[in-house]
């Protein structure tokens, strides 16, 4: 953040028992807390080394600084910071304190007189250039430019903190008295801790320039990195608009006001914040020349570039267009390559689904390391990577685009990007269909975000790359049957990131397509429809998909068609071509399940032609497995278990437990088919195969408690058991399948046109 305005400190009145004393150009004033975090230095130069150990003086000087830059808080909670770090230095000024408010104004005014004895001698207490002695120089100025009014009301107002917290001290020893159940009390001192935090800047009034700056840069940095951990929204604006209500020019506040804005989508009020940013800026460079690398012309042009951006993430496209090329526009006229860089990096985002746009990538990638631009140039390999991946380049080139952006990474230390490459080849990995090594990297990610920590405290592990990681490893363990571990690491990530955060929508579709899965899989198709409105609301398309997965499911055959047809349509359109493969694999289904295994055969050698040409192998191999099931249909099982062994491979390293499940399913329908023309001991020995591919089957089935595929493998050993005259194993098949049948509802679909 800059330097906050000078504007701010303009007003020499007093405010709720506040004196400011920045007449004469002083930028901070005296108030209560601060006379208490003075008594509390002044004890700590009084007590000598011996009388507190050395631990505790490491902590008491660990909690000066957020003392000295933070916002004032209550005398209750400053007893507590210093009584964890010292009890017996926070008793000696608690009665320090108690007898200056107790006493009388001169033993204020002489305890203003002694903090001047700290500079003195050859070795003085404190040095005047350290952080501690220009406090204290700036505190005794203060105090020395008020009037005998002034300070007489601030030795009142220091009475009334005093009694203020003597009454909640009071307040608190009886509720301890009262709370006996351990819970009760638990829940009461969460409750007086969050009042505390909400209440801390805004307990004395208006901040100081220091307190401001130190307050706006903290609750950035949370905002970027951390974003639970800073102040809720409405208390955060709530506090932001009581800083610009004494200095309506404060540009870095209006700055702070739009990214809290953003946080809950209010598209107008973060507008109308970054405007008022960009209008203060030129208010305070209205004196520099007018197109340089400062002053008014920097100002519109990047006003125009971030609205450019704001509009863009609403999706307001036409009105970030126009913004772009007026902040185009005026850097151009004032020669500003770095923003025009910037410029053309916005171009490529709203022109990415156009068939030219990885020109406009190239071009903008090599001005970047031209210009030196090393973030610009490495978001630009990223995006090229992203799109060269959809475009189904090989995965081996895209791995080592992305090692070189890894370069630029660690030689300027970009750890942000270093995030969004990992979670990026997390991605990559998932949609050429290799889970084993999209789980590697999610949890390399993971692993470097839980060992690098930021500022104040905070772990960078609040970002979106994270969600992502996570939102990969919840969908991972889910595919693999592990329910409890996904819902686990998704408890972890309603808490990282409550529903009111900018990347919630990432776990809340996560979380909602798991649970559609869980439901078709246990047959609840009712459940699931109630589940494709939530799905719809945060990403339309995948919303569509499921609407008609469940048309089908229920039989609803031509609504489905409809459905899908369109869907096909919209997303060839817009060139979603891993969306396209799923859909004609659904369509193909539909057809065999409509007894039109001949029709289903183009659309599945179409499917297979999508997924060749953008190297989708897992796609691939599924179409292959649809492929090999239409040909058992058509009566010629041989050829369905040649292709089976192309497409088996790849889906039991790196399928889902369900796409397991059916291929060995599958396997053992064509190896029964195939006997049915084998001499007597080789038939037997083929129905003995089978037998043990759908044990296999039913195991991974019983993974994911898919209880109607479960029903259909027993019914089939049964079947199978009759034949080979194994009575026992047979009748517990049939009970098996009998519990089951009643359990489940039937649909009338023959079990062989069942995949």
């Amino acid at each position: 953040m800059a330097s906050v305005h000078e504007s701010l400190y303009f007003n020499p009145m007093m405010t709720n028992g506040v004196v400011h004393a920045n007449v004469f150009g002083i930028k901070d004033w005296v108030t209560p807390y601060k006379i208490a975090v003075l008594v509390l230095l002044n004890e700590m130069g009084r007590t000598g080394e011996a009388a507190v150990s050395l631990m505790e003086r490491r902590r008491l000087n660990q909690l000066l600084l957020p003392l000295l830059q933070g916002p004032d808080i209550t005398l209750t909670k400053l007893y507590k910071l210093i009584e964890e770090s010292c009890p017996q230095l926070a008793n000696s000024v608690q009665i320090r304190i108690k007898l200056m408010a107790e006493g009388e104004l001169k033993d204020m005014e002489q305890f203003f007189d002694d903090l001047s004895d700290s500079f003195s001698g050859t070795e003085p207490e404190v040095h005047k250039t350290s952080v501690v002695g220009l406090f204290l120089r700036h505190m005794i100025l203060a105090y020395s430019k008020l009037s005998f009014s002034q300070v007489f009301k601030l030795y009142t107002a220091l009475q009334q903190y005093f009694q203020n917290g003597e009454k909640k001290t009071v307040e608190d020893a009886d509720m301890e008295l009262t709370s006996r159940e351990e819970g009760e009390r638990k829940m009461e001192k969460e409750e007086l801790d969050v009042s505390i935090r909400e209440e801390e800047v805004s307990c004395s009034g208006p901040l100081s320039q220091k307190q401001a700056e130190f307050f706006l840069s903290q609750q950035a940095s949370l905002l970027k990195n951390d974003e639970t951990k800073a102040l809720p929204p409405a208390s955060l604006q709530k506090e932001l608009n009581n800083l610009l209500k004494f200095n309506p020019d404060f540009a870095e506040a209006h700055y702070l006001s739009y990214l809290n804005n953003l946080r809950v989508q209010d598209v107008f009020s973060s507008t109308h914040s970054l405007l008022h940013y960009f209008d203060r800026l030129i208010l305070t460079g209205a004196e520099s020349k007018s197109n340089g690398e400062e002053g008014y012309g920097r100002s519109l042009r990047y006003a125009a570039l971030n609205l450019a951006a704001l509009h863009c993430r609403f999706g307001h496209y036409q009105q970030a267009e126009l913004a772009l090329q007026e902040a185009i526009r005026i850097a151009q006229e004032s020669n500003d390559h770095v923003c025009l860089q910037h410029c053309l990096s916005w171009l490529y985002v709203l022109g990415q689904k156009r068939s030219d746009s990885y020109v406009l990538l190239e071009h903008s990638v090599k001005k970047a390391v031209h210009f030196g631009l090393p973030y610009l140039a490495s978001l630009g390999i990223q995006s090229l990577v992203q799109q060269r991946a959809f475009a189904g380049k090989t995965a081996n080139k895209l791995m080592d685009a992305l090692k070189d952006s890894d370069l630029l990474h660690w030689k300027h230390s970009l750890s942000e990007l270093i995030d969004i490459s990992i979670a990026q080849k997390t991605a990559i990995w998932r949609l050429y269909g290799r889970s084993t090594m999209a789980l590697q990297q999610a949890q390399m990610l993971l692993s470097m975000n839980s060992l690098e920590s930021v500022n104040a405290g905070v772990q960078q592990n609040n970002t979106e790359s994270f969600a992502v990681a996570l939102c990969h490893l919840a969908e991972l363990h889910a595919e693999q049957g592990c329910f409890a571990a996904a819902s686990e690491v998704l408890k972890h990530l309603k808490e990282r990131f409550p529903p009111n955060s900018q990347h919630a929508q990432l776990w809340m579709l996560c979380d909602q397509k798991i649970q559609f899965d869980r439901a078709m899989h246990d047959g609840k198709y009712h459940l699931a429809d109630s589940l494709v409105t939530g799905i719809t609301a945060l990403h339309s398309t995948e919303g569509v998909y499921r609407k008609a997965v469940v048309l089908q499911a229920q039989n609803q055959m031509t609504e489905a068609h409809k459905l899908l047809q369109k869907l096909l349509i919209h997303c060839q359109k817009i060139r979603n071509t891993e969306m396209v493969i799923s859909v004609l694999l659904s369509v193909a289904e539909l057809y065999w399940r409509s007894s039109s295994p001949t029709i289903a055969l183009p659309v599945l050698l179409q499917a297979l032609a999508l997924s060749k040409e953008y190297r989708l192998q897992y796609l691939a191999s599924e179409t292959v497995l649809n492929l090999a099931f239409a040909q058992l249909i058509l009566g010629i099982p041989e050829q369905a278990l040649s292709l089976l062994h192309m497409a088996i491979e790849p889906i039991l390293a790196d399928g889902a437990v369900l796409d397991k499940g059916r291929a060995m399913f599958l396997v053992a329908k064509c190896q029964v088919a195939s006997a049915a023309s084998y001499d007597p001991p080789n038939k037997a020995e083929a129905l003995e195969a089978a037998i043990e591919n759908l044990n296999e089957a039913k195991n991974y089935f019983a993974k994911v408690d898919c209880k109607e595929r479960i029903r259909d493998v027993v019914y089939f050993q049964a079947r199978l058991y009759h034949t080979l005259g194994k009575t026992q194993e047979r009748n517990r098949c049939a009970m098996l399948f009998r519990q089951l049948h009643q359990e489940l509802p039937s649909h009338g679909v023959p079990l062989i046109n069942h995949l």
